[in-house]
């Protein structure tokens, strides 16, 4: 955390040892030592919130850009399906006949010519073979 070294801590041992005296540096030690494992508590905790926002971000971005292509399918989609009526709209105008193009019905059944009748197709009907 601090780069510090194993000869620098027993220095500051010792200063300690000398500047606070035997009876209460195992009282200091130990508060000390509480004071930075609630501090590493803390550190921990704020880079887990910092991760946390991050992550949260990225979600939002991805939300958003999830979004943004889905309108454009949507857009593209239903531009697509105007085309397609609209195309579909102007071959059924097209293949509508107009009233100039259709034939005129005769008056009476009598007057129109009927086509000629084929005459009918006998087909033989298969006749069993004789065995000997």
């Amino acid at each position: 955390m601090f780069d510090i070294g194993f000869s620098e801590m027993i220095v500051i041992a010792i200063v300690a040892l000398v500047v606070i005296g035997p009876e209460r540096l195992p009282r200091v030690a130990r508060t000390a030592g509480l004071l930075l494992g609630r501090l590493q508590r803390y550190v921990s905790d704020v880079k887990s919130d910092i991760n946390r926002e991050i992550q949260l971000d990225e979600l939002k971005k991805l939300q958003s850009e999830i979004r943004d292509s889905a309108r454009s399918v949507e857009q593209s989609l239903t531009s697509g399906v105007q085309e397609v009526r609209q195309t579909a709209q102007s071959v059924t105008e097209s293949l509508t006949p107009t009233p100039a193009a259709v034939p005129a019905q005769p008056a009476s059944p009598g007057d129109a010519q009927a086509p000629a009748a084929a005459p009918p197709v006998v087909v033989p009907a298969e006749q069993p073979k004789s065995t000997p």
